[in-house]
């Protein structure tokens, strides 16, 4: 064996420091799965502004013009409607309240099933799914031909797994979020703040895996680096899990 052929430690030094660390406004993964705990309801609220993001940083003028009339597959398995109940319409975003086709599945089995054929279609400017649990439907097989079906046709997909563990996905990029406290607005301080979310991008192909607060607003999602060092591979740290508990041991 050539051990001349076998790479350096300085290459692959090389090689960790072009990962860049994620941002908004980078293009994202065609694939992406997001970790939440059903009773929140942040999992969707969240996925939903990082898919938004993810098409400005495509150039999409996806709802902001009449040039773009893709619509949006919305798909839900029973056990995430009872969890979190379905899209409510008005408290959507502007662009999507016209175009969102929403799918109630009976089974996991059923949403998987449109979920692929969703991503099949170039018509959609992005597939949001919803399945609680970790159901032996989505296996790593399942996970496969999603992440395949979307990035031949170039539909991102995003998947939101309420209450469901770590188990092994072809996800490209996979998150682990939970609520955060909304900064107080300037000149209302009752009225709602911006959405917010503490986010922990746990595995990722292209990026280095870091923890940020995420907050949504007219100008788009904003992200602030957490203070804590990124951790490195898909040795998922939890930590989204224990800032969950450190908030409800300081509500209770």
């Amino acid at each position: 064996m050539d051990l001349s052929t076998l790479p350096t430690a300085g290459g692959l030094s090389s090689l960790g420091e072009r990962a860049r660390r994620w941002r908004p406004g980078l293009a994202g993964a065609r694939h992406a799965e997001v970790f939440a705990r059903g009773g929140e309801g942040c999992g969707a609220a969240a996925a939903l502004a990082l898919a938004l993001d993810g098409l400005r940083a495509d150039g999409a003028e996806w709802g902001q013009s009449d040039n773009d009339q893709r619509a949006v597959l919305w798909v839900q398995d029973a056990a995430a409607i009872r969890l979190g109940g379905r899209p409510y319409r008005h408290g959507l975003p502007d662009g999507l309240r016209r175009r969102l086709i929403h799918v109630a599945a009976k089974t996991p089995e059923d949403a998987l099933f449109a979920l692929e054929e969703g991503v099949r279609c170039r018509d959609m400017a992005f597939v949001l799914g919803e399945i609680a649990g970790n159901p032996r439907a989505l296996d790593f097989v399942a996970s496969r031909r999603l992440s395949l079906a979307a990035e031949r046709h170039g539909v991102p997909l995003w998947l939101v797994r309420l209450d469901a563990a770590r188990d092994l996905s072809s996800a490209r990029m996979r998150w682990d979020v939970c609520s955060a406290p909304s900064p107080r607005p300037r000149w209302n301080p009752a009225a709602p703040g911006r959405p917010a979310w503490r986010a922990e991008l746990f595995r990722a192909r292209s990026h280095i895996p870091g923890e940020w607060m995420l907050m949504d607003g007219p100008g788009g999602l904003t992200a602030e680096s957490s203070a804590a060092e990124p951790t490195h591979g898909d040795t998922g740290s939890g930590r989204a899990e224990d800032l969950r508990e450190m908030t409800q041991n300081r509500s209770a």
